[in-house]
């Protein structure tokens, strides 16, 4: 993306000087410009949108499944691609052509028996071609705390995919600090053929984050 002359912020009085650098930061993000100037609902539509240029994981017709969707760009990066999307999440996103949206938590208990039921409607095996997490929880600034919070929402949503994917689906998620690890990523080699770590130049340099994408799914009878 070509770089723009970069754009000054001023402190206003009674305006941190953290959140000055936010916003700085945000008129400044090149991806954040592009994003309004594509329709997308945030910079986040190109991670997957990179991810698939590199990995072509996203193919016409197949059935996804999005967690922690809001605003809705992975879904967006999703339908331009011929899939149905069955997305979730806490915060509400607008409507859009063939997304069923969930305004629920992942986390709670039945949560994912009403994907499932969704899933249904729009797939006729009900069964997931590919799983997409792009949740992550709230950090509390405590490194080790904020590590097991985080892994947390990944094997929620790892052990959710290995339940509904297809026979050589894909399971992608948001992780952080060195990615999927121990016993989540030897449980993983299990039940799926090439397991990577990615992060797409969409994603801050400054930030841990990174993608782990799973793809060849073995069934759980294999």
């Amino acid at each position: 993306m070509r770089n723009k002359p970069k754009t000054k912020v001023k402190t206003a009085k009674g305006r941190k000087s953290s959140s000055t650098r936010w916003l700085q930061r945000q008129l400044n993000d090149p991806y954040i410009l592009e994003a309004g100037k594509q329709g997308y609902r945030g910079r986040a539509a190109f991670k997957l949108k990179e991810i698939d240029a590199k990995l072509n994981i996203l193919k016409p017709n197949m059935t996804i499944v999005d967690l922690g969707a809001a605003p809705g760009g992975w879904c967006q990066i999703a339908t331009e691609k011929g899939c149905k999307v069955v997305a979730i999440d806490l915060l509400e996103i607008d409507e859009m052509p063939d997304v069923e949206f969930l305004q629920m938590d992942f986390m709670d208990d039945d949560a994912p028996d009403i994907l499932k039921a969704e899933l249904k409607k729009i797939s006729s095996d009900g069964l997931a071609d590919i799983v997409l997490s792009d949740m992550a929880p709230n950090t509390m600034g405590h490194k080790q705390t904020d590590h097991l919070r985080i892994m947390a929402v990944v094997e929620a949503a790892y052990y959710f995919a290995i339940e509904v994917l297809k026979p050589e689906g894909v399971f992608l998620a948001k992780v952080f600090q060195g990615g999927a690890q121990g016993e989540l990523l030897k449980e993983m080699k299990k039940h799926f053929k090439t397991i990577r770590h990615v992060k797409p130049p969409a994603s801050r340099k400054e930030s841990s984050e990174q993608y782990l994408v799973a793809t060849g799914f073995k069934s759980l009878g294999e």
